[in-house]
């Protein structure tokens, strides 16, 4: 996963925050977290909903593995942090704080993202967790 994340960072630095091959036409984001252990940086691709000038929305889905993705953890354990977004020209690293949402807010939220991009229904019907948390990043 490592190397594939890494041409999606690439691609998405070269493109203005707007990577092509699978994420093409996709909302991606750079989400920076600080590492739960190591309290190094960690950059992590990730879909986004974000609608208006209200705060993002990111899916610790896992594509419907069993578990929490490993950013989940970090972003948990330090909220605050950067995220960069672009608009296929310019890249903005923004400062961020993050909310976990919980019951009908995240359920909401989730259909929303899956109402959008199918495949996010799909990893919610593929896992086996109660459910997969959704993330609300608010600018600092």
């Amino acid at each position: 996963m490592s190397d594939f994340n890494d041409q999606v960072i690439a691609d998405f630095n070269k493109n203005g925050g707007k990577p092509g091959g699978y994420f093409e036409n996709a909302p991606v984001l750079l989400l920076h977290a600080i590492g739960a252990k190591s309290g190094e940086e960690r950059t992590q691709p990730l879909m986004f909903l974000h609608e208006g000038d209200g705060p993002w929305y990111v899916f610790a889905s896992y594509g419907g593995g069993p578990k929490d993705p490993a950013w989940y953890h970090n972003v948990v354990t330090n909220p605050d942090f950067d995220i960069s977004v672009g608009d296929g020209t310019t890249i903005e690293r923004v400062p961020v704080h993050a909310r976990v949402l919980e019951g009908d807010e995240r359920e909401t939220t989730y259909a929303r993202q899956a109402s959008l991009f199918p495949q996010f229904a799909k990893y919610k019907e593929d896992t086996t967790r109660d459910f997969i948390p959704v993330i609300e990043l608010t600018r600092r």
